[in-house]
């Protein structure tokens, strides 16, 4: 299928990149639909959540393995249940700055994505992470 991008233009989408988002990105409730696409160029860290309803919603994600934090998130149960059955991808929403100082993720509310059931959702985890950890990892107090 072809699809209208913010980023890339149009381009022919592997069905199998779309995700129905069982709970919605935050701030987007209406939409539901998206492409996770990834660019060899870029790596296989970084990602772009395409929104199939609005061409020009685009969010960035990144793999969150990637960053120089400790991270292991808290799945709880209705959320698992939700996702389905098999494993899933986790990728956290980056905003990007003028430079890499300047630019974060959101550790707390992290993207989840289960291949298996075509089924993504963004939370709100119950554990103490920051919502604007640089991509550096450090923050003038010390690491995020």
């Amino acid at each position: 299928m072809t699809i209208e991008t913010r980023e890339f233009g149009l381009i022919d989408l592997d069905e199998a990149r779309i995700v129905e988002f069982v709970q919605p990105m935050f701030g987007f409730e209406d939409r539901r639909r998206f492409a996770l696409l990834t660019d060899p160029a870029l790596g296989p860290h970084i990602g772009c959540l395409q929104s199939l309803e609005t061409p020009e919603l685009c969010f960035v994600l990144m793999d969150p393995s990637a960053l120089r934090v400790p991270y292991a998130p808290s799945i709880p149960d209705e959320a698992a249940r939700a996702l389905g059955e098999g494993e899933y991808d986790c990728w956290v929403v980056t905003v990007l700055g003028a430079d890499i100082q300047h630019s974060t993720v959101n550790l707390k509310s992290p993207v989840l994505v289960n291949w298996a059931t075509g089924r993504g959702m963004q939370l709100i985890l119950d554990q103490d992470y920051p919502v604007r950890c640089p991509l550096t990892g450090e923050t003038e107090a010390g690491p995020c």
